[in-house]
């Protein structure tokens, strides 16, 4: 035990992270099982001990930021645990059809009370979209959330009556904002039944249709197609078959838009604490494994990214999650509380230190006509 204490402590260190220290991105450890649990299972070990109450953090999104700045990550690679999950996702196809929905079992379907406390008026749970530097600080979240819903509309071109469909469409948030601004006629897919539930009885009284699908089973002709954060769900085995469905269903002379968190690095599955809590057979796709799916299938018009703005969203977030805990509790235990809060906190980090990105992608079956004008 007194070597993996040691080990991690010094790794700590070149982070600029003190084990008992007093500053905020310092561990405060409970637990001294922690070190053997970390560095034989690296983080999924972290995570885990952190829910158990092993170990605090007043600023964890900040000492996450510093570990990954500091690339500690690298020391972890080859524990056993992240070995076996990488392997597994690299043999295993994790996002074939039969296991289409246990992500929103898992994860979507968590619960509407806390989803509705802990996001926007509209529920939307993609990155938001501050405008500027210069409005940053005016735009609360509701705005900056209806910031991104409006730049999806203007990228894609929308005019009342156009049919669109919006692949992962959560509780409505993009459909009924479209619906509602722009006239348009959306169809909406998702795989969670709390979120479809929701979504239809909200939007009853607009022209959209909701469908408990997977996206495999999509048929029809649409004037434009959005998929806004379902994509990490896919996983690098099925882009093919994502990228034909939607090629598929596209007209011929209209835009697709994928907005999806990207990784830095081509990789075949997730970190294995996401992996096993948050969003089982997730992956983050890459600039190369996306680009290398689309040949031949569509041309890019445009790729924007703006990644900085999930770490602003993935704080307001957990600051209106902790604000809302003492109604939550009565339905949700201590454990999940703290599970709750390290993953927004930890993924806040994640994108502080630019180890994922956000891209809003356009692309067309054949290029459009007069040149595409990019929009920001």
């Amino acid at each position: 035990m007194f070597n993996a204490q040691e080990i991690i402590t010094s790794l700590a260190k070149k982070a600029d992270i003190e084990i008992n220290g007093n500053r905020p991105w310092d561990i405060q450890v409970h637990d001294s099982k922690t070190y053997r649990r970390v560095l034989s299972q690296g983080t999924l070990g972290l995570g885990g001990a952190y829910m158990d109450g092993w170990w605090d953090c007043e600023q964890i999104d900040e000492m996450v930021y510093r570990a990954l700045h500091a690339d500690l990550r690298e020391h972890f690679k080859l524990t056993p645990v992240v070995m076996l999950t990488f392997l597994r996702a690299y043999v295993f196809n994790l996002g074939r059809r039969s296991r289409a929905y246990q992500v929103g079992e898992r994860h979507y379907d968590t619960g509407n009370d806390l989803y509705s406390r802990m996001l926007d008026k509209r529920l939307t749970y993609t990155c938001a979209y501050w405008k500027s530097p210069a409005s940053d600080y005016h735009m609360t979240l509701d705005e900056a959330q209806e910031a991104k819903l409006d730049l999806v509309c203007k990228k894609i071109g929308l005019k009342a009556g156009d049919k669109v469909l919006d692949i992962g469409c959560g509780w409505g948030s993009f459909a009924g904002f479209a619906a509602e601004r722009y006239g348009a006629q959306v169809t909406g897919i998702t795989i969670s039944k709390q979120q479809f539930t929701y979504a239809q009885q909200r939007y009853a009284h607009m022209p959209i249709e909701f469908r408990l699908q997977d996206y495999r089973e999509v048929d029809g002709q649409f004037d434009h197609i959005i998929s806004l954060g379902m994509f990490e769900h896919v996983g690098v085995k099925n882009y093919k078959s994502y990228f034909d469905v939607v090629r598929r269903c596209l007209k011929d002379d209209g835009i697709f838009l994928l907005q999806t968190i990207g990784s830095n690095q081509s990789v075949h599955g997730t970190d294995p604490w996401i992996g096993t809590y948050i969003f089982p057979n997730s992956m983050l796709p890459s600039a190369k494994q996306i680009t290398t799916a689309i040949e031949k299938k569509f041309i890019i018009e445009d790729w924007h990214s703006f990644g900085h703005y999930y770490d602003k969203t993935l704080m307001a977030w957990h600051s209106r999650f902790e604000s809302a805990w003492q109604d939550l509790c009565a339905s949700y235990d201590e454990r999940f509380h703290r599970m709750w809060r390290y993953y927004l906190l930890s993924c806040a980090g994640l994108f502080r230190a630019h180890e994922a990105q956000l891209w809003q992608i356009v692309l067309s079956k054949h290029g459009v006509s007069g040149g595409y004008e990019p929009v920001r």
